[in-house]
């Protein structure tokens, strides 16, 4: 018993340094993945951002939905089709996606965290004009060529309105945001949620950006986990992706990790939601989990 009280102890004392370090700074934390439909794993994710608040830690969720929104299609027979790590959305396919990120993800995570005693508000782009979008051009590769494609109702962000974030974040609340984004006509555009991620960490001066994966980070055989990277700069990201060592879906992920370095976040950090309390040993121990995305 006396060792596992003085294990604890250490944990805690462990952590101090790092709470004070990020006390009242902002954290913006990417929630997706398959952690999102594990039940152990969605209670230590919200226990995790909780307690960042008590702590005097400001987080903001952003959330995917991948998984559930392709199981929804599924049963309404329609193949999820994905170009560049991007999924194509037609009329049909937004709808579906309205349905799973606002109507069912959102107000889950929102749930979550108040049964560990947090304070959520569910936001989606739409909300007070959060974040302005516009048509995403996508393009294929053919014969060395880039062809410019319909990707139907993706979008790409314009603009984040901060000023809900800022007012929710003043009074204690944890703001849990659904990637969907509106123009000035008011049509609405399915997001890339790493994308949204990071941008709206840029936008509300974050220090870090926590983007919750299945896997444990950047590495260079997928297969290992010994071959993980645990520190790349942004040049370093950048030729992994020309290498092709960094492929399909994390594509997108890591560019928005080094969006949002470009535009002013301190420090990324690409973690394994399947590992328990992920959030709190990648924020508050020396080691950490995952890898760290800094500048150069």
């Amino acid at each position: 018993m006396e060792i596992n009280n003085s294990l604890k102890a250490e944990v805690l004392v462990e952590a101090l340094p790092y709470i004070c370090k990020f006390q009242d700074h902002r954290i913006v934390i990417k929630y997706g993945g398959h952690a999102m439909v594990n039940k152990e794993a969605k209670n230590w994710i919200a226990q995790d951002i909780v307690l960042l608040r008590f702590v005097g830690i400001n987080p903001v969720v952003v959330h995917g939905g991948g998984p559930e929104i392709d199981a929804a299609m599924r049963k309404m027979g329609k193949e999820p089709e994905f170009i560049h790590g991007l999924r194509v959305t037609d009329e049909e396919t937004m709808e579906i996606v309205k349905m799973i990120l606002v109507g069912k993800i959102n107000g889950d995570i929102v749930s979550k965290l108040g049964k560990y005693g947090g304070k959520a508000i569910g936001l989606s782009g739409k909300s007070g004009y959060l974040i302005k979008a516009k048509k995403k051009k996508g393009y294929i590769i053919k014969d060395n060529k880039k062809i410019e494609i319909d990707l139907g109702k993706v979008g790409d962000v314009e603009e984040i309105n901060t000023e809900l974030i800022d007012i929710l974040l003043e009074k204690k609340y944890i703001p849990v945001i659904s990637p969907i984004g509106i123009d000035d006509k008011g049509d609405i555009f399915n997001l890339n949620a790493d994308m949204v991620a990071g941008d709206i960490a840029a936008a509300i001066g974050a220090k870090k950006l926590i983007m919750i994966t299945d896997v444990d980070g950047i590495m260079k055989n997928i297969e290992d986990p010994s071959t993980l990277f645990k520190k790349l700069t942004i040049s370093e990201a950048e030729e992994l992706i020309k290498e092709g060592m960094i492929s399909g879906g994390m594509i997108p992920k890591v560019e928005a990790c080094i969006n949002a370095l470009k535009k002013g976040v301190e420090s990324v950090h690409i973690i394994n939601g399947k590992i328990p309390h992920s959030i709190l040993l990648e924020i508050f121990t020396e080691e950490g989990i995952g890898t760290m995305i800094v500048k150069d």
